[in-house]
């Protein structure tokens, strides 16, 4: 048994394990000329385990993963499928526990990844499932232009849906997390769909085997996918995962429940959204439940804060946490804004306003209880503005639970400035301001749909739905009221 694997069954690092690795770890430089590809693989795979329990700071880590990352290059022809999986693996366990990638590191990542493609034919699931997991950790910490990163995690993709019923509790949850996480860092790839739509149906029938990490990584990844799941789906798949927090609730930690809250409002807000949704009480309750049980904590990170906020605005509960948030404005933002002063003079308006303990908005309308916001990619799942994802989902709801009214405009229908006329008129035309200029919509503007946004369809308003040319709009009073709004899927 090796040391990595020593501690990694949770024996406890006595003064003579630590003195044994000290040790050891200066004899990995004296004999690197004798190691072959499985020696590598099984000295940084160890390294990683050592790091990831605890061991950091032991003398001579550095060197040696120094020493043996070149040899990655030398030896990479002689790499099995199980030693390109381990090494991946390893190496993204250690930048997820801080060590700050060296161009030896980058250069070894970017040897392997073309192995992935070669021989995604021959990787076992739970060698897809430590792959896939492998490079959205690469992928969150920076490493997104990884020379062949994408053509493997496409080629990857490929497997899943074959494999789906050899994959383990674990793989599962892995598996749904890289890809929410892949795609929460912009790394879209057609295959996620697929392989998303075959695993899901896989979890209710082994609930009771996802452990509480498993569960809440579930709960936050179909959350993060938004409206690339259905509602259906997700409302079911929570519920029957839900009842694991009741049934043992003392085997979730703080980390957990934070992020199965935000998964649960997640699932409450596209609810909140649906045409003809009906509220769903049980999800509430689980939702009060977890935030009940945080009460009596103190988060010191900014998110934690943010989702605990958010959660007691959504229950109408006190919160004694004044969260912070940070404010960027966009060039479209500044743009759109602009236009609009230019336009109407005497219109107020404000920028990164944060309404009532919420996440900033991009523009706000204080007289008329309106909030604009420009959607940009990272307010979607995939790369072509039509499935928007479960962060802004959240805080659309939020918003209009709120009271206010929320036209969401993605940001590729800001690129001209005839677009950005169109826009403005759109938004004067939800003012119930007659429209100068041009005067009249594109006639391709149609009534607003219950289904996904199309390549047809212009700006989002209300429910999030898309803002459609009215015939009559409904009269506005001096006084801001609720306005009636479309809802969608």
């Amino acid at each position: 048994m090796g040391h990595g694997e020593t501690v990694d069954n949770g024996r406890e690092q006595t003064p003579g394990l630590k003195k044994a690795v000290a040790s050891l770890l200066p004899r990995v430089n004296a004999q690197k000329d004798q190691f072959n590809a499985q020696d590598i693989t099984s000295l940084v795979w160890a390294i990683a385990k050592l790091v990831d329990n605890g061991q950091e700071q032991a003398s001579g880590l550095n060197e040696a993963m120094a020493t043996l990352l070149p040899l990655v290059k030398v030896l990479r022809d002689q790499f099995i499928p199980q030693h390109i999986a381990n090494l991946l693996w390893a190496m993204a366990k250690l930048v997820d526990n801080g060590q700050a990638p060296t161009p030896e590191f980058n250069e070894a990542v970017a040897r392997l990844l073309p192995h992935v493609n070669a021989m995604k034919d021959e990787f076992i699931p739970q060698q897809i499932a430590n792959l896939l997991w492998a490079m959205a950790k690469l992928v969150d910490n920076g490493q997104q232009q990884a020379p062949g990163l994408k053509k493997a995690v496409a080629a990857l993709l490929t497997h899943v849906h074959a494999n789906k019923a050899n994959f383990t509790p674990q793989g599962i949850a892995n598996l749904l997390w890289a890809m929410a996480k892949l795609v929460e860092n912009g790394e879209w790839t057609p295959g996620v769909k697929e392989a998303v739509a075959a695993l899901l149906p896989c979890v209710p029938p082994q609930k009771d085997q996802f452990d509480p990490q498993h569960i809440a990584n579930l709960l936050w990844a179909m959350a993060k996918l938004g409206e690339l799941v259905e509602l259906h789906v997700v409302t079911s798949t929570f519920e029957s995962l839900l009842c694991r927090f009741s049934d043992n609730p003392q085997l979730f930690q703080q980390d957990d429940i934070v992020m199965s809250l935000w998964g649960v409002m997640v699932c409450c807000a596209r609810l909140s959204l649906a045409p003809n949704a009906i509220k769903n009480s049980v999800l509430e309750k689980h939702m009060d439940d977890l935030l009940t049980r945080l009460e009596n904590t103190s988060p010191d990170n900014e998110k934690d804060q943010q989702i605990i906020t958010m959660a007691a605005i959504w229950l109408g509960r006190a919160c004694p946490i004044i969260p912070h948030y940070r404010t960027t404005i966009s060039k479209p933002q500044a743009d759109l804004r602009n236009q609009l002063q230019s336009r109407m003079p005497s219109l107020k308006i404000e920028q990164e306003k944060s309404l009532n303990s919420l996440p900033p908005v991009d523009l706000l309308l204080p007289d008329h209880n309106m909030v604009i916001e420009i959607q940009g990619p990272s307010h979607y799942v995939s790369n072509d503005f039509k499935i928007t994802n479960g962060s802004t989902l959240l805080k659309i709801a939020l918003l209009q639970k709120s009271g206010f009214e929320v036209i969401e405009i993605p940001v590729n229908q800001l690129c001209s400035q005839n677009s950005m006329k169109l826009c403005i008129d759109q938004i004067k035309a939800r003012m119930d301001i007659p429209p100068q200029g041009h005067g009249c919509v594109s006639p391709d503007i149609g009534p607003v749909e219950e289904t996904n946004v199309t390549a047809d369809k212009k700006w989002q308003s209300s429910n999030h739905g898309y803002l459609a040319a009215e015939e009559n709009p409904e009269k506005q009073t001096d006084k801001p009221q609720k306005r009636k709004r479309k809802k969608r899927q």
